[in-house]
């Protein structure tokens, strides 16, 4: 299986958590720990992209964006693809995940990365019929479009510029827990978010 270097999105401001969701407790220990537990075995290395003032967290290298005002994943994405091409030069993708979704699939990066048709082509995560456009593999080679694109302040959206390149979408399937079938992209954004991944924990099966 083909491994990439892997960004953990974390630039957002929690406002609905009221907090810093990443370190929110989740079965005892904080959210991104098991983020990170959940990556690291499917991944040659990981990025934390996170705000500048940020502490350092887990050991991770700090990649913050490197345009200001907290503009959204893209932004993060290209201050990834950035740093990775210092860290690793020869990688061809970097698989991206957000911060905030703790159950995401253990075969997440295999199944992208068996997906790729070609060296420039975008592979992202869907489930349900809906794409998760942060869990994707991206090329290295989109960096300088990529910088283009988000010159023009109305270039935010991620579906937006991952239709403008060849792109291949992955679907994977809803898991059984406590309360029944769960998407394994569920992402936690409010307390109550939270509470619910509580219960999910609770017959998840890693």
């Amino acid at each position: 299986m083909r491994k990439f270097p892997a960004v953990i999105l974390a630039g957002g401001r929690s406002r609905r958590m009221g907090r810093d969701k990443t370190l929110a407790d989740l079965g005892g220990r904080p959210m991104l720990e098991t983020v990170i537990e959940r990556l690291a075995p499917q991944v040659t290395g990981i990025v934390l992209n996170a705000p500048s003032t940020t502490a350092p967290i887990f050991g991770l290298p700090l990649v913050p964006d490197g345009l200001g005002g907290q503009i959204g994943p893209l932004a993060g994405i290209l201050a990834a693809l950035r740093d990775t091409a210092q860290r690793h030069p020869d990688a061809s993708h970097i698989l991206s995940v957000p911060a905030d979704s703790p159950f995401f699939p253990s075969n997440l990066a295999e199944r992208l990365a068996a997906s790729l048709q070609s060296p420039d082509e975008i592979a992202v995560a869907a489930s349900g019929g809906r794409m998760h456009p942060v869990f994707a593999l991206w090329p290295m080679t989109l960096a300088c479009d990529l910088e283009t694109w988000m010159a023009d302040p109305e270039n935010r959206r991620m579906t937006g510029f991952i239709v403008r390149h060849p792109n291949t979408t992955v679907d994977f399937p809803m898991f059984d827990a406590v309360l029944g079938a769960v998407d394994p992209f569920f992402n936690v954004n409010t307390p109550e978010d939270l509470e619910q991944a509580q219960k999910i924990r609770q017959n998840w099966a890693p």
